[in-house]
């Protein structure tokens, strides 16, 4: 009969009121879930059984009563006889422990704590055994899946080529090495183990205490981060990244140094190429601004000459050597500031429709001095009407480039053709010329920057080498392309073909009359202000001249003029200042031209930011400013 609920009355008595009896411990046992506990005869017959036992294993007590214990063993183990071994062992020593597989009733295996302890009767006889089995699988489970982990840890830190990663004792020798460390450091495990990390640092660099100082940085801030020059086995330097990490274990003892090591050399030097590819570009483009301003004025005066009627041939003469030689000197200007903008990709194209005819016709003036010296003969083949999307003084730039390099290759006397064909949806512009021909082992590399055809030490055709790569970054900034073919031989000639999408037809707008329109034009060099206030005369419009800022902005206020060709260095107040002041001063502002020697894609932003229109670049050509003004004044 079950005792009663523990109530008040019994809690009053005292719990050793009662002594414990065998039976009490045998219950106990029997009660057990979370261990297997039985007895078994000097045998190995079980003979009890406990409720985790049956949990545990499967069977019930009936099931297995006088059986062997042996049926718990996977049978690999049976044929071994383990099962004897551990009674052997029990029975020599006293107890036994071990762990392994075990079998469930339904065949199943679990991994298994086993302790078999030894029983004795009075006289110290032994006469069977209790055995403890508990069921382990999940904490293996976890410990294979621990030490996996750490293996594939181990496996990746080791192999990693790219990253020197090691470990450093607390007083900073090395004690682990992967595939990264020897290859950035050029020392094996077996050479470096053991060695004092300051071996990887300049000696001049250890003395200074560089070393303590990661070392004490790592552990009172939990990370060290720096780049520096370290040392390889051989001697020679590498700009190196290292993180240094201080390693506790998990009762916060401090074990070492976790050391990450990236060899930056490579890094290093695109960035200081990239610094000094940035002030090479600064530099051209102030180059650029002083090149271009005095040719300005001279542009200007040139352009008037060729209006005014002359009797002298000599005269005729130097102003076309002075025409050639300016064209000549500005588009290797232009050429050298392309450079900069080539190499950082920072082309960036003003795109409108644009017939191709156009293009052609306005490249073939740019060349035709030069091609007149030489007594070449140009002829126009085939001439589409195709119109294109794109950048109008780029589409120019890279004819003209195509033709004046034939120009260059062609001797006195040679005949170049120049035609544009509409194939599929593209325009081709073929440039063909009976020249020297491109020799094979150079058409590979011919659109490169820098590269060119051999040429005799007193480099009779000059050039920077810069031209053919220009037209081949412009025309993929078209969404076009360009070829080469030549069969390498004189006499034979190169032809290049430029691809460039076509688009359909815009609608035209009509010009107003010409003749009433005020040009108003702003230059703190008064020579440039006049000679392009006459070009702009001689062009049909009307033209004032204004030398500073002020000027400007009460000229503009009396006069109304329409458009504004406004120099941007201008002191006191500079040409961006006064398009500002327009914009917030006049009701109805004209439209703005900005002048300038600097010609970068930032100062062309910085001018459309400001409200002009438009950004020309000194010198001016007479074309581009009548084009321009044409441009802006007609009819919405």
């Amino acid at each position: 009969m079950l005792d009663p609920p523990i109530g008040p009355e019994r809690l009053s008595r005292p719990l050793g009121a009662r002594p414990i009896r065998a039976e009490d411990f045998q219950s106990m046992v029997e009660a057990i879930g979370d261990y297997a506990i039985f007895l078994l005869d000097i045998n190995g017959a079980i003979r009890s059984w406990n409720v985790g036992a049956k949990k545990l294993k499967g069977w019930s007590f009936p099931e297995v009563e006088g059986k062997h214990f042996s049926i718990f063993y996977p049978q690999e183990m049976v044929e071994r006889q383990w099962p004897q071994h551990e009674l052997q062992q029990a029975l020599l020593i006293g107890r036994f422990e071990d762990e392994g597989w075990r079998v469930r009733k339904d065949g199943s295996r679990f991994w298994a704590n086993v302790i078999i302890t030894r029983l004795d009767d009075e006289n110290g006889v032994p006469w069977g055994f209790t055995k403890v089995t508990r069921d382990l699988t999940e904490r293996r489970e976890q410990e294979i899946l621990l030490r996996t982990s750490e293996e594939r840890f181990r496996l990746l830190v080791e192999n990693v080529k790219d990253y020197a990663i090691f470990m450093l004792d607390p007083a900073g020798f090395v004690v682990s090495w992967n595939a990264g460390a020897e290859k950035n450091t050029g020392y094996s495990s077996r050479e470096v183990i053991g060695q004092h990390f300051g071996i990887f640092y300049p000696a001049a660099q250890a003395a200074s205490g560089a070393l303590e100082r990661e070392m004490a940085g790592a552990l009172e801030t939990g990370r060290f981060v720096d780049e520096g020059w370290r040392l390889r086995k051989d001697g020679t330097r590498y700009w190196a990244g290292v993180v240094l990490t201080p390693v506790f274990d998990e009762r916060g003892k401090h074990r070492g140094f976790a050391k990450v090591m990236r060899d930056l050399t490579d890094a290093r030097r695109i960035a200081t190429l990239e610094s000094e590819s940035r002030q090479v570009s600064s530099y051209l483009a102030m180059l650029g601004h002083e090149l271009r301003n005095p040719l300005a004025p001279v542009v200007n005066a040139v352009a008037i000459l060729k209006q005014v009627p002359c009797d002298s041939e000599m005269a005729r003469a130097a102003s076309e050597v002075i025409d050639r030689q300016i064209s000549h000197l500005t588009r290797l200007i232009d050429d050298l500031l392309d450079v900069s903008r080539i190499t950082s990709g920072k082309i960036r194209l003003d795109r409108k429709p644009v017939p191709i005819a156009d293009v052609i016709d306005q490249a073939i003036e740019s060349v035709q001095p030069a091609m007149k010296q030489k007594e070449h003969t140009l002829t126009v083949t085939a001439r589409s009407p195709a119109w294109v999307s794109g950048d109008r003084v780029r589409l120019v730039q890279i004819v003209t480039n195509l033709l004046a390099n034939a120009a260059k290759y062609c001797p006195r006397h040679g005949r170049i053709d120049i035609s544009t064909v509409v194939v599929g949806e593209s325009v081709e512009i073929r440039v063909k010329d009976d020249g020297v021909g491109i020799p094979a082992e150079l058409q590979d590399s011919v659109f490169d920057l820098f590269v060119q055809g051999e040429q005799d030490i007193d480099r009779p055709e000059g050039g920077l080498g810069i031209g053919l790569a220009l037209c081949r970054q412009l025309a993929h900034l078209h969404g076009g392309s360009i070829h080469l073919f030549s069969a390498g031989e004189p006499g034979k000639g190169s032809e290049f073909v430029v691809e460039l999408p076509v688009i359909v037809r815009p609608e035209s707008r009509l010009a107003r009359d010409q003749r009433q329109k005020l040009v108003l034009v702003v230059d703190d060099n008064q020579d440039a202000a006049n000679m392009l206030s006459m070009l702009v005369a001689s062009l049909g419009y009307r033209a004032e001249t204004a030398y500073d800022g002020l000027a400007a902005l009460e000229a503009i206020k009396r006069l109304g003029p329409e458009v504004v060709l406004l120099d941007i260095g201008l002191p006191v107040m500079n040409g961006r200042e006064v398009a500002r002041r327009i914009a917030a001063e006049i009701i109805d502002p004209p439209k703005l031209i900005a002048i300038s020697g600097y010609g970068q894609d930032s100062d062309r932003a910085a001018s459309i930011e400001a409200g002009f229109q438009a950004h020309l670049t000194k010198p001016v050509e007479a074309g581009r400013i009548a084009s321009m003004l044409k441009t802006l004044l007609v009819e919405p």
